[in-house]
């Protein structure tokens, strides 16, 4: 067992891509992923698997084709499996996404922020 604790904000600081998630941490089957944002990301859909988003500092609104959510710091939100949603953050916002092993983060889209997965930190 490793007994290092976890620090976001140190972890943040070892990467400045964005839309780009890392991997801290691992539970079961599920990834622990860091993800830095900013502007429009692109229109996409999970249909095996609902996905969580946590906003870490800033503001992150997640449009869906018949309204949004806005996310502030220190809120989260559930997006079901199968629903179509855009994420966009106006200015640079720190999120933590928990999602199964190999979830790809433009889902069924096929994009240019595709990236690539498994990546740690």
């Amino acid at each position: 067992m490793n007994n290092d604790v976890i620090n976001f904000k140190d972890k943040f600081t070892k990467f400045t891509e964005h839309w780009s998630p890392r991997v801290i941490a691992e539970m079961n089957d599920y990834q622990f992923k860091l993800v830095k944002v900013e502007g429009s990301f692109v229109w996409h859909e999970h249909p095996d698997t609902d996905e969580v988003f946590i906003v870490i500092e800033g503001t992150l609104n997640i449009e869906f084709r018949d309204g949004i959510v806005t996310l502030n710091s220190g809120e989260m939100f559930v997006i079901p499996k199968g629903v179509e949603h855009k994420p966009v953050a106006n200015n640079e916002c720190k999120i933590m996404i928990v999602e199964p092993k190999g979830v790809v983060n433009t889902g069924d889209s096929d994009s240019t922020l595709t990236a690539q997965n498994d990546v740690w930190i």
